[in-house]
């Protein structure tokens, strides 16, 4: 599904909710991770970081790779970035399971701007912009 047009993949993602809303959630889950916001543009990282709660995002950051740390970093105030990092720095361990939580809730948010045209994801498939 990653790799078809959105049109199509909006449709049949339309019709697997209409049948099974959960198994659409499943699907959606696995196709766009939380890594994936590495591949959303700068504009679009700064609108996503505007809705979500800072304690989401310190959870989060917990578990995330350092290049997507890094791009929400360079998305951020340079105060604001250096309070999250002295937060992460002090944060003690985190169950596995608040960390996915955290991440699930920020890419409820990153949907939901998608779905309003705020923003543009990826999931995989190969974008053309003229």
């Amino acid at each position: 599904m990653n790799y078809m047009d959105n049109a199509m993949e909006s449709a049949l993602m339309e019709q697997i909710s209409q049948n099974d809303e959960e198994m659409a959630s499943q699907i959606q889950d696995l196709m766009f991770v939380f890594d994936n916001l590495s591949d959303v543009d700068d504009r679009g990282i700064q609108t996503i970081l505007k809705d979500v709660p800072q304690e989401a995002l310190l959870k989060a950051l917990k578990g995330a790779e350092e290049g997507l740390r890094d791009k929400i970093f360079r998305n951020m105030s340079k105060r604001a970035a250096e309070m999250l990092q002295d937060d992460l720095d002090a944060m003690g361990p985190i169950r596995v399971a608040d960390v996915e939580a955290a991440q699930k809730e920020i890419l409820s948010v990153a949907r939901r701007l998608a779905d309003a045209g705020e923003i543009m994801l990826s999931s995989g498939g190969a974008d053309e912009f003229l």
